[in-house]
């Protein structure tokens, strides 16, 4: 894929992701061109990786559209996230267990941070950066578990969480980083069951939310 490719697919995830283009829009190719300012090679190459990934698909007479998250497609997502996230948390709360170092302090400020921030975003209303900000917590987390397979796995799968987040955002977020302090606090006191056990109904709270509004049968 050529470099122009690469930016377009990047520039049309990160819409899709937003909202600016949500389930079901029709995306032409003349379209496409017109909005970025590129041929139409380019834009051919961009959707193949998108519809790789799940976030359009081609239909027969239809051309491509903006995919939609079915009830099962949502299920399967959170369940692998679930799986990844419950063996990420018990890692890093692990770590307050074994460690007290600067490493440790540092994480324990920067993630006590980003959830203050995310908060005070969602308490007022603010939620076009909580979409990128659940990623980066939940991605902070897997960093700081210093498992190379957990944070592959998450990184494979943010995309999605994302944009199912965003999705979801207006009406989830205070509850959702009300959550996310309650994480925080399991791992930086070194409780490794209580991690496991917030971060499990933190998924599974987003999942009900989301397929209650969302999910198509």
């Amino acid at each position: 894929m050529s470099r122009l490719s690469d930016q377009v697919t990047r520039r049309l995830r990160d819409d899709i992701i937003s909202g600016r283009f949500p389930p079901g829009t029709r995306l032409t190719e003349a379209w496409l061109c017109k909005m970025y300012e590129v041929s139409r090679v380019p834009v051919r190459e961009a959707l193949k990786p998108l519809a790789v990934e799940g976030f359009v698909t081609y239909r027969a007479y239809a051309g491509v559209t903006v995919a939609t998250t079915t009830s099962d497609d949502a299920e399967d997502l959170f369940g692998v996230r679930k799986a990844i996230e419950r063996a990420t948390v018990r890692r890093c709360a692990r770590r307050f267990c074994d460690d007290d170092d600067a490493e440790t302090t540092a994480f324990a400020e920067r993630i006590d941070s980003l959830v203050d921030q995310g908060g005070a975003l969602a308490e007022s209303g603010e939620t076009e950066r909580l979409a990128q900000m659940n990623t980066d917590f939940h991605l902070s987390l897997a960093e700081f578990s210093q498992s190379i397979n957990m944070q592959s796995l998450l990184r494979q799968v943010a995309s999605k969480i994302e944009w199912l987040y965003a999705l979801d955002v207006r009406t989830r977020a205070e509850h959702s980083w009300a959550e996310h302090r309650l994480i925080a606090d399991a791992v930086v006191a070194g409780d490794v069951e209580l991690a496991a056990e917030r971060v499990t109904q933190h998924i599974q709270n987003s999942l009900e939310g989301y397929q209650a509004r969302h999910a198509h049968p």
